[in-house]
């Protein structure tokens, strides 16, 4: 696959995204044709948002086993296991506590404090900085 962007949009192997007026067009290509639609900028957040919790359903499914980590030990990226997505944007550790501020797959963000040897239980890992 491959992902260029440039001054009117973005492409990723067989789909472009570029702004149209006050809209945004997206086209397909597949081996079956071209698919091309244009949406507002707020119906092209909502696709894009489900294709993101589409994509972490579809990972979570290939995860063999969740791991459970200490709440100090969380770090950006990790996904939290449960029925919605949870995903750590940040970990700050105060002395016994850790502070984590969670984002959700719609985008909304929250902190929660833990002690910091709470066991928090991940459906998936996020990679460590500069990996």
């Amino acid at each position: 696959m491959t992902s260029e962007n440039d001054d009117t949009g973005a492409r990723a192997g067989d789909l472009e995204i570029t702004p149209a007026g006050a809209g945004v067009g997206i086209r397909v290509t597949t081996p079956s044709g071209e698919l091309s639609l244009i949406c507002t900028p707020a119906r092209a957040r909502d696709l894009a948002t489900a294709l993101g919790l589409a994509a972490d359903e579809a990972e979570s499914a290939r995860s063999v086993d969740p791991v459970t980590v200490r709440a100090d030990e969380l770090r950006r990226g990790d996904v939290r296991d449960g029925d919605r997505a949870m995903t750590v944007d940040a970990v700050r550790t105060d002395g016994a506590t850790a502070h984590i501020t969670w984002k959700s797959g719609a985008g909304r963000s929250w902190n929660q404090l833990y002690d910091a040897d709470a066991l928090i239980t991940l459906r998936r890992r996020g990679r460590r900085p500069g990996a």
